[in-house]
């Protein structure tokens, strides 16, 4: 069998199907996500990724108390993606996704924590996540302690990417809200 009958074999999941697939039990307790139709292993979580990502979540909460729903590590529903970013910012109220996982237009922004899947986050995550209308994407990155900010969709891309180390940002959906990297990037 050659790569090229290999990749003919692969079968692409819809959102439904998906659906269908982690309400029947198959996949419990097993570390998957769906990614551009594709069933894809998440990578175990380090102790730096689950302390950065558990102090992160618990920071935006208290700065963003009445204003959007914090996320931890819950699915999100796109085209042909359910990812689970380690963390979504998402509109209130948070009952509305008492039936569904936020949608695009429910999202504020995505957080990934990084390290071993700096590569994913940055390469394939990143697509997806402009295509569908992500407005803004952060990937704290552990291993060169910087937060890299994706933000001015154009085309299913984003257009402007900048490395922050020190100071305060701001999220474009709350431009009001200081967010202090030494808080993010927890040196």
């Amino acid at each position: 069998m050659t790569k090229a009958d290999l990749a003919s074999t692969i079968y692409k999941w819809s959102i439904d199907e998906w659906h269908e697939l982690v309400n029947s039990g198959v996949l419990e307790g097993k570390p998957v996500e769906l990614l551009e139709g594709n069933i894809i292993e998440m990578s175990p979580e380090g102790i730096e990724h689950s302390y950065t990502n558990q102090s992160v979540s618990d920071y935006l909460r208290d700065l963003l108390k009445g204003k959007a729903q914090v996320r931890d590590s819950h699915p999100i529903t796109l085209d042909n993606s359910e990812p689970e970013p380690d963390i979504a910012i998402v509109r209130l109220p948070e009952t509305i996704y008492r039936n569904h996982h936020p949608y695009p237009q429910d999202i504020y922004w995505l957080i990934e924590v990084s390290h071993k899947t700096l590569k994913k986050d940055l390469e394939q995550k990143i697509i997806t996540y402009a295509r569908n209308g992500v407005p803004e994407y952060w990937v704290i990155d552990l291993k060169n302690k910087k937060l890299i900010v994706h933000t001015q969709l154009q085309n299913s891309r984003y257009s402007q990417i900048t490395e922050s180390i020190s100071g305060t940002i701001t999220s474009q959906a709350f431009p009001d809200i200081g967010i202090d990297l030494r808080k993010l990037l927890l040196y």
